[in-house]
């Protein structure tokens, strides 16, 4: 089922052009994760598309549901990760454990409806990203509202705004002037987040000032789905002009890193960097922006 052509419409109207052309991507950067296939920098020609100011918020996923009916893998699973730190110590006595990362929990219930999983809402979140979606929910969403996800190029194209080479969407400072740019863990994690960035969990979509281009949060506040398969060294030997990645494989990339992320474990909040999960998999701090080709 798609949109009608009205819906269509006033759903791409928000997204900004972006012209392509030829840029560097990638990361030689020490503090990087070579094991993530960062680098090496290549240029990288692209063709002009378009791009959402932000990612998908609660709001506009609602009545992409209320539309359509979509169930989310999530809600068809019956649980998705939250962060143990959201929970009550009951709750959380009764959601396992993830093995490698214990501060996550499988909690029963959690969806994109109620995000810390029974008893919570998005009511206070409207214009919050929509998280606890899969690669598979952000497809189906695009395919309603005649738009596509970004390439993993296009994206990190967009997140730098103009910029060469800037580890931020913003410079190479974390905090110019003292002031907090994007919504990551600030403390000690997993245990003590300060949140002097104004954030514990996610932020609206629209916070912080937006880079080059007009996006908002291309780093911090939730990982975003790309169209692309993840490789590690796909792009040693691929395309150089609009790449879409290998043809097939068993995660798909995700970008930007998101507000559980700190430097003592995953500084991902970097443009250049690198993640990826599994088609189907979905947690309180994962969720997508559209894409378009050109009007």
């Amino acid at each position: 089922m798609t949109a009608s052509p009205e819906v269509a419409a006033r759903l791409t109207r928000r997204l900004l052009e972006l012209p392509g052309g030829s840029f560097l991507m990638g990361t030689d950067d020490a503090a990087g994760y070579r094991a993530d296939g960062e680098g090496p920098v290549r240029e990288i020609g692209l063709s002009a598309f378009r791009i959402s100011p932000t990612t998908v918020t609660n709001a506009q996923f609602a009545t992409f549901v209320k539309a359509t009916g979509y169930v989310t893998d999530a809600e068809k699973f019956g649980f998705s990760y939250v962060f143990e730190g959201f929970l009550g110590r009951e709750q959380a006595a009764r959601a396992p454990r993830v093995p490698a990362t214990p501060w996550w929990r499988g909690v029963q219930g959690a969806t994109w409806r109620r995000p810390e999983g029974p008893g919570t809402s998005i009511d206070a979140r409207q214009n919050h990203p929509a998280t606890h979606i899969s690669h598979h929910d952000a497809l189906a969403y695009c395919a309603w509202s005649g738009t596509r996800l970004p390439t993993e190029a296009e994206w990190e194209y967009a997140a730098r705004g103009g910029l060469v080479q800037k580890r931020y969407p913003w410079g190479d400072e974390l905090a110019p002037d003292g002031r907090p740019r994007c919504n990551i863990w600030r403390g000690i994690f997993p245990t003590v987040n300060t949140a002097a960035d104004g954030f514990r969990a996610t932020a609206p979509a629209n916070s912080f000032k937006p880079n080059g281009f007009g996006l908002h949060n291309m780093v911090g506040n939730v990982w975003e789905w790309t169209a692309d398969w993840f490789s590690r060294d796909h792009h040693l030997t691929g395309e150089r002009a609009d790449p879409k990645g290998p043809g097939a494989g068993s995660a798909r990339v995700m970008r930007g890193g998101s507000h559980m992320c700190h430097d003592s474990y995953c500084f991902r909040y970097r443009v250049a960097a690198r993640s990826s999960n599994t088609p189907d998999s979905s947690a309180g701090n994962i969720g997508f922006r559209v894409a378009a080709d050109p009007a």
